[in-house]
């Protein structure tokens, strides 16, 4: 079943009708003691809701911190070595794929997060950058997995290509990071199987295009959960990324007006557009 965060509370989903939440506090609806078993009461018993058509969907957190891993995927471990090959950082990421310890940094406070259908933004002082289709786990306090949503995890390449140390600026930034359009709650992991679909519109036509599966991430979101919550304490839990297999070619670059479409079954298709505003705005 997914949970949708809405302008007008919140809602599950169930045998695709719609009910409403009686708890509106985000926070206090994901760190539940049996989130699941919840829910599905809620469905079992209640009346379908005949206004969701007309909810605005939005980001799926409260006071969540996101967090990422890197490097998790062969195609990212490639890609990250070549753009900091010249800054003498090229066998760094290939250390950290083979590693035990996995890459994890700091993302997203929730205010530089975007839901469904808003805006993503570039840097206004980067020159490559690109959208990153992650699978995103919602982790409770206890460090259970409880659920998974779409997450694009932006970047600036050539920051970060410049200086592997130039990372936070590279990933953290005013909307940087998307999230939604839902949670799937469910207790078993997801196949591996599972595909990943990232399409970019520009102009009205498809500029590029690409698939993954879970099956080419190196390491089980178990292992990731495991390492994040090693010393740190989430008292309303914690996203986290779990990497991209999907990256354009060198070539490719984000251009205000764009559009990023992520797919990940059955989650649903989270879409943003991109924006561009000149160094130094704000909003």
């Amino acid at each position: 079943m997914k949970v949708y965060r809405t302008n007008n509370g919140n809602y599950v989903e169930d045998g695709g009708k719609h009910f409403r939440v009686p708890e509106s506090n985000w926070d206090a609806l994901v760190t539940h003691e049996d989130l699941r078993t919840y829910l599905e009461s809620i469905a079992a018993t209640g009346k379908p809701a005949a206004d969701f058509a007309s909810v605005r969907i939005e980001a799926p957190i409260g006071s969540q911190e996101v967090w990422a891993a890197g490097v998790t995927f062969y195609r990212s471990r490639s890609a990250r070595m070549a753009e900091a090959k010249d800054a003498g950082g090229g066998d760094f990421y290939d250390r950290v794929y083979s590693a035990q310890r996995p890459e994890l940094f700091f993302k997203s406070t929730p205010s530089r997060v975007a839901g469904p259908g808003s805006p993503v933004r570039i840097r206004a002082d980067a020159s490559w950058s690109v959208p990153e289709p992650e699978l995103t786990l919602l982790i409770n306090p206890r460090g259970q997995i409880i659920g998974y949503t779409v997450g694009n995890d932006m970047s600036s390449r050539d920051i970060e290509g410049e200086n592997p140390l130039y990372l936070p600026q590279a990933k953290v930034y005013d909307r940087s990071c998307a999230l939604g359009p839902c949670i799937l709650v469910r207790s078993d992991p997801l196949p591996a199987t599972t595909p990943i679909r990232l399409e970019i519109e520009r102009a009205g036509r498809a500029e590029f295009s690409g698939a993954t599966t879970l099956a080419e991430l190196k390491r089980a979101p178990a292992e990731l959960v495991g390492y994040l919550f090693r010393e740190n304490t989430f008292p309303a839990g914690a996203f986290l990324m779990t990497g991209t297999g999907i990256v354009p070619p060198d070539s490719f670059t984000l251009n205000h007006g764009d559009r990023v479409r992520i797919t990940i079954d059955p989650i649903g298709t989270l879409e943003n557009e991109v924006v561009q505003q000149k160094s130094g705005a704000k909003g």
